[in-house]
């Protein structure tokens, strides 16, 4: 061709991109458009069979001809067309070809001449210096002035290649490419089994007639002197249709006036306990409630997905504030009482919980910055000092002291809507807890100071160690620590505040200890079994005891029931009897409750516990009449409940299930047993040969690389692909990991920067664009299964579509199914190849492999 391909802009002047148009668009038209793009080129496609989304999915445009007809023949090939379609196609190539510089012709029919498509008049047309490519040249040629074996050029100065022996221009490819075949096909007929059985299964392919293999069936063509008659060849297959995602059925088939009066009746049922809480709490209290509420909930969704274990440490660490509900009921309680030792044990339980807390979120936050980054956000503590002043020496200002600090909590929330003012969000979340207790310990007498600086230190200290030692890959198991020291300090305030100050009847005080005892206890033994399962001391499947749904319900009842005692008697002895049993029973149900749920849901768990962390502090601040409990509560229950939502959606599955222990889970349904499936699998070379000539990768990481503690060398991988001008991006499924936002943190702590780092609705889009998909560790969010077998266990999940790039690596130690132990159909589709053995070895060699290539290169 001579020319630029792609487009050029100089000091000399601007050259545009050259049209390639591609005639045929079997396998090596497809493999043509691959290339024309990758140089650059504008390309347009045609084939006489409809295969335009192919072509599409490719980056070229589709070239139609404005006539009906089927092209669709046998073996993959098309058919001979009519005449009233040829002079239509005539016409449509003339006008094509007078606009394009490059014309690869790849159209051919078995056992008969290939098809003419470019008459010598349409060569007139073009412009000079264009280019013909006539891959069919064996076959007579696609154009009329084809000579094989030889290079031709027109009297108007167009290039006609006719060469038949492309293949052996390149000796070295087709001969790798040749051995490769024979090797396959060699494999497909020995199956299985060991070499020496190959000549016994060819035979027994034989002697099972139509049923037996049709590939050994074909290549044999005589068998003890007598001929063997070939089978027929198969017919194509026929186009896939589009699968039809399991939520846009349920909403064509959703009825108006269902939706509707559900809708009325949950509006209803709202209103109702807003307005029950209306009559018991104080309107200033309620308000406070409904307006952190509300403005929680727009913080939370506009919190970045990369961010969301970051929010959920620090949400935590904000949860710490059941402090205040300690130290106020020290203050309370007398000296030597119970309810004090209960007070205590919830100060020094948050104080864990704060210093520990924080510790871990500006560790994991420190991960994000690059090299060079300059951080001022601990400026933002200066606010600080201020609060301290206002506390020590203007006490009249102490109420407008906690509700800034809460506002302040809520500020720190949309601090984390981006990784540029994320710091900024965690110092003002350590600034509001500061406040609010700050603002509490000056109302107190000295003795109580004291003693809480006392509890204070030894828990802040141990929260200091743990938040130290903590590492990324430990995150989930140790955001379930910090839920359970929640559950306990909301469980031990609710009784002890009881315990302290006893009132009869169905009082706003009594519902909220009651409520807050058992919210607190579900949270503390829930957070302690899904800390044993994330890391390792439980077993992650899901205990399915006999009858459990009914079990949960006479739990439930039995609540109720004791609900109901408290507010019947008047002996405050017993009123603390029924609140410890309700600790001890709702320590049983969260046991069960999350002990039901699988290994899979442990990402929903632990949001789901991150709620009710919440909940037990609005409890614990109605109970306490505390504004500043209130709005943090708020804030926390509203934020996980709104990662609940995304979590679930992410992973289709029902609340329900997860918050009552998979109460209504569908048998699974397996895909269909078609046999032994093939799969076919690669080396650390021949993956480094791919990547190194490839312009568009994307690495799909999942919990796996975790595990084989490989981010380290994958990122080391990126780093090295991108400073060699590959266009390497990472693709992030919502819950890759066992939290949301997990894999975002340990990537940074690989040094991988987050701009290169998207999430799963980014990268689907442009799938076919991607030259090579490198999946390492991941495996239920890549699986077909979730759209094409209906049913299963991940039917309706959303996934990242990595079979629709050209070219997958599966990094896996085994063939094995993932958390939903589910077959992969991705692993046996043409473009896949499998990388086995462990991820942290193979992504070394892969490394080393790439670089030996670029330094030769």
């Amino acid at each position: 061709f001579g020319r630029f391909h792609t487009a050029e802009m100089t000091a000399a002047g601007k050259y545009p991109p050259s049209q390639t148009f591609i005639l045929g668009c079997g396998v090596a038209g497809l493999a043509a458009i691959g290339t024309s793009k990758a140089l650059g080129s504008v390309v347009r496609a045609w084939d006489v069979r409809d295969v335009s989304d192919q072509v599409h999915s490719m980056g070229a445009k589709w070239v139609s001809v404005d006539f009906k007809e089927d092209g669709a023949g046998v073996g993959g090939y098309a058919k001979e067309s009519s005449d009233a379609f040829k002079q239509a196609q005539q016409e449509t190539f003339r006008r094509i070809l007078a606009e394009v510089d490059i014309v690869i012709s790849t159209a051919a029919i078995p056992g008969r001449p290939s098809p003419l498509l470019i008459t010598k008049e349409a060569v007139a047309g073009m412009k000079p210096g264009s280019v013909i490519i006539d891959l069919a040249a064996v076959g007579g040629g696609n154009c009329e002035l084809t000579k094989l074996n030889e290079v031709y050029i027109t009297t108007n100065g167009v290039t006609i290649i006719g060469h038949a022996d492309l293949p052996a221009r390149m000796a070295e490819q087709a001969s790798s490419m040749y051995a490769q075949n024979m090797a396959n096909l060699l494999k497909h007929v020995q199956g299985k089994d060991k070499a020496s059985s190959f000549v016994s299964n060819l035979y027994k392919h034989l002697d099972d007639g139509e049923a037996g293999d049709i590939v050994s069936r074909s290549i044999v063509c005589c068998r003890g002197g007598h001929p063997v008659k070939m089978p027929p060849p198969p017919q194509p297959t026929p186009p896939k249709p589009k699968v039809v995602p399991p939520n846009a059925k349920s909403d064509a088939k959703a009825n108006p006036l269902r939706v509707a009066i559900i809708g009325s009746l949950v509006l209803t049922f709202g209103v109702a306990v807003l307005l029950g809480l209306g009559e018991g709490v104080k309107t200033s209290l309620l308000t406070t409630f409904l307006l952190a509420g509300a403005a929680g909930y727009q913080a939370v969704w506009g919190v970045a997905h990369s961010l969301h274990t970051p929010l959920m440490s620090v949400t935590n660490a904000i949860s710490g504030m059941t402090a205040v509900g300690g130290l106020l009921l020290m203050q309370r309680s007398t000296e030597g009482s119970p309810a004090r030792g209960l007070a205590m044990l919830a100060v020094g339980a948050s104080a864990v919980n704060i210093i520990g807390g924080f510790v871990v979120s500006q560790r994991m936050l420190n991960l994000f910055k690059k090299p060079g980054d300059k951080d001022y956000s601990v400026l933002m503590c200066l606010p600080a000092v201020v609060l301290a002043y206002c506390c020590f020496f203007h006490s009249e200002l102490l109420p407008a002291v906690l509700t800034i600090s809460a506002l302040l909590c809520i500020a720190a929330i949309g601090g984390l809507a981006s990784m540029t003012s994320a710091n900024t969000g965690c110092k003002l979340g350590m600034v509001g807890v500061f406040g609010a207790l700050v603002a509490t310990l000056v109302g107190l007498n000295t003795q109580i100071v004291t003693t809480a600086a006392i509890l204070m230190t030894i828990g802040g200290t141990l929260g200091l160690v743990g938040g130290f030692k903590v590492i990324p890959m430990a995150l989930p198991q140790t955001i379930a620590a910090f839920h359970s020291l929640v559950g306990l300090a909301a469980m031990v305030t609710s009784i002890g505040s009881y315990w302290a100050n006893p009132t009869f009847g169905a009082s706003t005080g009594n519902v909220s200890a009651i409520l807050g005892d058992f919210i607190g206890g579900v949270t503390l033994s829930g957070s302690i079994i899904a800390f044993g399962k994330l890391n390792g001391n439980l077993s992650s499947r899901a205990l399915n005891l006999p009858a459990k749904n009914y079990l949960n319900l006479f739990c439930l009842l039995l609540f109720i029931g004791m609900m109901a005692y408290l507010f019947q008697t008047e002996d405050e002895h017993q009123g603390v009897r029924v609140l410890i049993a309700v600790g001890v029973l709702s320590n049983v149900m969260g046991l069960h409750l999350v002990g039901s749920v699988g290994g899979g849901d442990m990402p929903v768990c632990i949001t789901v516990l991150n709620s009710y962390s919440g909940w037990a502090l609005v409890a614990e601040g109605f109970l306490l009449k505390s504004t500043v409990l209130t709005i943090v509560g708020a804030l926390i229950g509203f934020s996980g409940a709104i990662l609940t939502k995304i979590m679930c959606d992410a992973m289709n599955r029902d609340i329900f299930n997860v918050l009552f222990g998979g109460m209504n889970n569908p048998a699974v349904v397996v895909g269909a047993d078609t046999g032994p499936k093939e799969h076919t699998e690669t080396s650390a070379g021949a993956v480094a040969e791919l990547l190194v000539n490839a312009r568009e990768v994307l690495i799909v990481p999942g919990y796996g690389m975790a595990m084989a503690r490989a981010q380290t060398s994958i990122g080391e991988l990126a780093t090295l692909l991108r400073n060699n001008k590959v266009n390497l991006k990472f693709g992030i499924h919502p819950v890759a990991g066992r939290m949301p936002g997990q894999m975002n943190v340990l990537l940074a702590e690989a040094g991988v920067p987050h701009e290169w780092v998207f999430e799963m609705d980014e990268v689907n889009p442009d799938m076919e664009n991607n030259d090579v998909v490198l999946v390492v560790g991941a495996n239920d969010v890549v699986n077909s299964s979730a759209q094409e077998v209906e049913g299963c266990s991940i039917w309706g999940m959303p996934i990242i579509e990595v079979w629709r790039a050209k070219k997958v690596i599966f990094m896996k130690r085994s063939m094995a199914g993932g958390y939903a132990d589910l077959d992969n159909p991705v692993f046996y589709k043409d473009n896949t190849d499998m990388f086995l053995g462990d991820a942290k070895k193979s992504a070394d060699s892969l490394t080393a492999k790439v670089r030996e290539r670029f330094d030769k290169a």
